[in-house]
């Protein structure tokens, strides 16, 4: 009697250990689906421009998120939908850039853009 309830509770172990594996394999596969937008804020000068403030448009919810470049003019935004479009523009002081698009047609999982801080800011 012992001998078939330890042989139930390793059926029951197996099995555990087998289902988990496959939705392991799953959140991998959607984590390696989504999307980074990175890049450099530049000054007219071609110059890195530190805390200049960049913006991501999310079109489908109208969701915008920030980041303020670090030291090197570097800004990253990942964990982004691949079937979403977005609108990416910086700020610095007086200055921004054009809004650059990334459409939810182009395949790319890493996109790599430079912004260049060219154009006088509007008053609002």
């Amino acid at each position: 009697m012992r001998t078939r309830a330890l042989f139930q509770i390793a059926v029951v172990m197996a099995l555990g250990i087998v289902f988990a594996f496959p939705a392991t394999a799953q959140d991998k596969k959607n984590d390696a689906q989504l999307r980074t937008i990175r890049g450099t804020v530049l000054d007219k000068d071609e110059t890195p421009r530190p805390s200049g403030v960049v913006y991501l448009l999310n079109v489908k919810t109208q969701a915008v998120k920030t980041y303020i470049a670090d030291d090197a003019g570097n800004y990253r935004f990942s964990g982004l939908d691949p079937n979403v479009d977005y609108e990416v523009h910086a700020e610095h002081e007086d200055m921004t850039s054009s809004t650059r698009t990334v459409s939810s047609f182009d395949s790319r999982r890493d996109v790599e853009m430079v912004l260049k801080l060219s154009h006088k800011k509007s008053a609002k």
